[in-house]
């Protein structure tokens, strides 16, 4: 039995993700599972690139994500609903953090959408793929 579900969504894309998100709501509450909502915001690298940004620059980036994760979770879930949420702002590479994410949670089960696909992924996309063949729970992707 599931007991935990982590949908990853790009706060980036919009209301994009909305589907996904609703598929995973659908099956944390099927299985009475709690459900973990997960964005990642992008890591600089090097200190060489992040001399370009200001000071503050990606806290600020984390904060808007969270900003934009709730909102998200609230217009798609319902407020009710979003209160049982647990928000994740991970930085880093997408599925690496998803994946950390998961594992550390003790997740059961991984839903994320298949966006933005290329040829080369056979129509997965590539954080999508890395995903499905790096996790150590089950993943539902969601097109």
């Amino acid at each position: 039995m599931t007991k935990s579900v982590l949908c990853a969504v790009d706060v980036s894309d919009g209301d994009t993700d909305r589907a996904v998100l609703q598929e995973a709501a659908l099956i944390a509450g099927l299985h009475d599972a709690q459900l973990d909502v997960i964005t990642v915001v992008p890591d600089f690298g090097t200190s060489l690139v992040s001399g370009y940004f200001d000071p503050g620059f990606h806290e600020k980036a984390e904060e808007e994500a969270d900003k934009h994760l709730r909102e998200l979770c609230v217009a798609t879930l319902g407020e009710e609903r979003n209160r049982s949420v647990r928000h994740v702002v991970a930085t880093g590479s997408a599925y690496k953090e998803i994946l950390s994410v998961a594992e550390k949670a003790g997740t059961d089960l991984i839903v994320i959408g298949a966006s933005k696909p290329d040829v080369k992924d056979f129509l997965l996309g590539p954080n999508a793929s890395r995903i499905v063949n790096h996790s150590q729970c089950s993943v539902y992707v969601v097109r």
